[in-house]
């Protein structure tokens, strides 16, 4: 009876082996809470490192010039300390400024206000609104209108003058002759030349023939639609039979042409003086 009750001797030992295997996994345990050695040094070399990088960035001094000089940082210093050269750069922005101070500045534009005269007919690009010499500064309507009268009579003017300079210089004359004399058309030279050979009688002829134009037929009775219409009620030609945009296309036309032809007749006389072979 004694035997069943008390434990054998191996069955005491492997009771005794199981409970000490616990103790044996919290030996382990400890083991994977416990840091190594190893692990030990390792932060405690990253711990010192910004120190022994702070001894680093310390200047030296040479020993031969006697001058300072900045050692070169490692990486994560320089990210925060400016080089010498990031220094020069914010120094001159700083420094613009007060330059700009005894900078040439330019004028200021002055603008204008428009004309009473800046929407009139001729008033085109590319030109615009053009008085160099300042006629129309403070001139009244009237005055404006004497202008304008006097513009489009030269300009029709130049435009005969111009076209026939080129029709009597492409060998095209009237038939016949100028005087009693004899003197054919033909005979008579371009340009100014026209002047000296022409016979006293025919240029009395012609001056006398222009005036009465200017006296007495081309002049504005104040029955025209527009200053320079010379009508006077006579002539039409089929205006009237324009609408309001097309006439005053026309005469913005004509008002062009006329200003074109005074500078080519111009041109044309300056250098036939200048010895130019036209």
């Amino acid at each position: 009876g004694t035997k069943k009750d008390a434990p054998s001797t191996k069955k005491t030992l492997e009771s005794k082996v199981k409970k000490d295997k616990p103790l044996a996994s919290a030996k382990k345990g400890t083991k994977k809470d416990a840091p190594s050695t190893k692990t030990k040094l390792a932060s405690k070399l990253k711990k010192d490192k910004p120190a022994a990088a702070a001894k680093k960035d310390k200047p030296l001094t040479s020993a031969k010039k006697g001058t300072k000089k900045v050692a070169s940082a490692k990486k994560g210093t320089t990210k925060n300390a400016p080089s010498t050269k990031t220094n020069l750069a914010s120094k001159v922005k700083k420094e613009k400024p007060a330059a700009g101070k005894f900078a040439r500045k330019s004028p200021p534009k002055l603008k204008l206000p428009p004309g009473p005269f800046e929407k009139e007919l001729g008033v085109q690009r590319p030109v615009g609104f053009l008085d160099p010499l300042n006629l129309l500064g403070d001139a009244s309507q009237e005055r404006f209108d004497e202008l304008r009268y006097t513009e489009i009579k030269h300009g029709r003017i130049c435009q005969l003058a111009f076209l026939g300079n080129i029709i009597t210089r492409a060998g095209i004359h009237l038939p016949g002759t100028i005087d009693s004399a004899g003197t054919r058309f033909d005979s008579i030279p371009n340009g100014w030349a026209a002047l000296s050979a022409m016979p006293p009688q025919g240029l009395f002829q012609m001056i006398f023939f222009v005036g009465i134009l200017e006296l007495f037929v081309m002049k504005d009775r104040g029955s025209g639609e527009f200053i320079g219409d010379f009508r006077n009620g006579v002539l039409d030609y089929g205006w009237d039979t324009f609408t309001d945009e097309q006439k005053y296309q026309k005469r913005g036309i004509e008002l062009n042409n006329g200003r074109a032809a005074m500078l080519g007749i111009l041109g044309l006389m300056v250098h036939e003086q200048l010895g130019t072979n036209l």
